[in-house]
């Protein structure tokens, strides 16, 4: 029986969308939240399937928080974009994600996973 994990975490960032045609788009700041989900097949000696902490520090590192993020990307910093690249970088060290979710604001987010 699989358990999925899930790890949350918040970042401060600005960002500003390129190539966006609705109204203007000024620089402007969010309190991002990530939520990471990660497939647990098994639990270890302890009951547990990954360590939280250990997933939290690596969040911790890689998360560009106080940061403009057009200076940090190549790519325009949407919600739908940097739940991609958390995806992929995550995946590089936790193989069995499943999905992470960017939220922007309290009512606007982006999800990614492969199917």
């Amino acid at each position: 029986m699989p358990w999925l994990l899930r790890i949350k975490r918040k970042f401060n960032a600005a960002h500003f969308l390129t190539n966006y045609y609705g109204k203007p788009e000024p620089l402007h700041g969010h309190t991002w939240t990530v939520e990471v989900y990660i497939r647990a097949d098994s639990l270890d000696e302890g009951g547990m399937g990954k360590d939280f902490v250990e997933i939290d520090n690596f969040l911790k590192e890689i998360l560009p928080d106080y940061k403009l993020l057009n200076e940090v990307f190549s790519f325009s910093p949407s919600a739908e974009n940097v739940a991609r690249w958390l995806y992929q970088k995550v995946k590089e060290k936790y193989p069995s994600v499943e999905k992470v979710v960017v939220w922007e604001t309290e009512n606007c987010g982006a999800e990614y996973f492969e199917v």
